[in-house]
């Protein structure tokens, strides 16, 4: 029975889940194909080959390309080779010509090789095909390169934490965009403030601290400056809805218009790129605990926003005033302040998006963040949260915007384009909002019947 309440408990609550997984094997088994493993891994199961097989005899030269992959593979390479006995005749880290040039080299001095140790992207190199014949010298050395297995490209590390990486910023907003639609509101400025603030927080380490020599204290004055920025804009927002009851979608557009001509009139509509320090990059490129340092703020942010809405006043509050403001009213419940609350946080999370792009692309630009608003929109409508307020969950939305990031990854990794991927977009936003009626009215019959 308890086993049966927690299935029903997920399906109510984070039925999308379900749909996440599904998606993911589907495409799990979609890009099944031969891979190959790369950096120290591939060195040592290449290395224990060749000691096992060639033991003493083995003379190895390792020909590879110029990037930090390829030298932890060498380096585990050589470890083997060395320990089971055999010669290390050197490196050749580059492309075919520096491998020409090495192999006559050798061949001039009358070295002998048994192996050229290859990566999978240099071991069809026609250099290496005709060694025997160009370079008798050599011998008849063996290309040999780490042996393939069979793996969905989508389940490899690296792409798993790309695609997390990849919606960072979009989940990030959505946490202050869900709160939003809870209380049946709707901000269209999302977009335009992930423009402004990345502009802002680039136009203030440029003009105001130093710009290539910006000290750490004052990049992080710039980020909260511009951070602060778009939560005043956010709470300007919340009064003008409050105060004077003008619909959200009308104050929203109207200030996405606006924060996106001031950070055109800021930038005169060109990038701001070659004034920022390398240090800016931390946030939106560094990897401190092995994963982007933005995927790791993402899950903080999330844990952070779920206990607030499941377990403060503050989030109980949100829910009373999407499903009812008159009844929360009544009820004692401060509707206006917990809208103007609400408004703020979206604002400041979409400038802390805005930061974490212009860190990605160490620069500002006004067009940054164009469409992010529907990107956010749809990942909280794809998590189950209701547009008309009331309903929905912070950990459901974090599902949803997985759903679109994999999605997206999926279609990336079978080659389609740009266009197919924005038809099937709307066509899961579409299939989320139906599962959302038809639950809808599935639970009123139930309750109906029952009573």
């Amino acid at each position: 029975m308890a086993a049966k309440r927690f299935l029903a408990y997920l399906y109510s609550d984070y039925g999308m889940l379900v749909v996440l997984v599904l998606l993911s094997v589907i495409i799990s088994l979609l890009t099944i194909k031969e891979q190959f493993p790369e950096g120290g891994r591939a060195g040592d199961q290449l290395g224990k080959r060749i000691a096992n097989a060639q033991g003493a005899e083995a003379r190895v030269l390792a020909i590879t390309r110029p990037t930090q992959g390829d030298q932890a593979f060498v380096e585990r390479l050589k470890e083997r080779v060395v320990g089971g006995g055999g010669a290390w005749l050197g490196h050749v880290q580059g492309d075919p010509q520096d491998a020409r040039r090495e192999l006559e080299r050798l061949n001039t001095a009358g070295s002998k090789i048994t192996t050229m140790a290859t990566v999978q992207a240099t071991s069809g190199w026609k250099v290496l095909e005709t060694v025997g014949t160009r370079f008798p010298a050599l011998g008849n050395p063996e290309i040999l390169s780490p042996q393939g297995y069979r793996w969905p490209t989508f389940l490899k590390k690296d792409n798993l934490i790309n695609v997390a990486n990849q919606i960072a910023v979009i989940a990030i907003i959505a946490i202050g965009m869900t709160m939003v639609i809870i209380t049946a509101g709707i901000d269209l400025s999302v977009g335009s403030l992930v423009a402004l603030s990345a502009v802002v927080v680039a136009w203030c380490i440029t003009h105001w601290f130093g710009g290539l020599a910006a000290s750490g204290i004052g990049l992080l004055a710039a980020v909260l400056m511009a951070i602060g920025l778009c939560a005043g804009i956010g709470l300007f927002t919340g009064i003008m809805i409050t105060r004077f009851s003008i619909p959200p979608f009308i104050v929203t557009l109207a200030m996405m218009l606006i924060a996106s001509g001031v950070a055109f009139m800021i930038t005169d509509g060109d990038s701001i790129f070659d004034t920022i320090p390398d240090a800016f990059k931390w946030l939106g490129v560094g990897a401190d605990l092995g994963v982007p340092n933005a995927v790791v703020l993402m899950v903080v942010l999330y844990a952070v926003a779920h206990v607030v809405m499941e377990h403060t006043p503050f989030g109980r509050h949100i829910y009373a005033v999407g499903g009812n403001p008159e009844a929360a009213r009544l009820s004692g419940v401060p509707v206006k302040r917990v809208l103007v609350l609400v408004y703020t946080i979206c604002g400041a999370l979409a400038g802390l998006g805005g930061i974490i792009v212009a860190s990605q692309l160490k620069s500002g630009d006004p067009n940054f963040g164009q469409l992010y608003e529907l990107m956010v929109i749809a990942a909280v409508v794809v998590g189950g949260t209701s547009l008309l307020g009331g309903e929905g969950k912070i950990l459901g939305t974090l599902i949803g915007a997985f759903i679109i990031a994999v999605i997206q990854n999926g279609m990336n990794l079978k080659g389609l384009e740009s266009y197919p991927q924005k038809v099937m977009l709307g066509m899961v936003i579409l299939g989320a909002v139906l599962l959302d009626q038809l639950k809808k009215k599935a639970t009123a019959r139930s309750v109906t019947s029952s009573s």
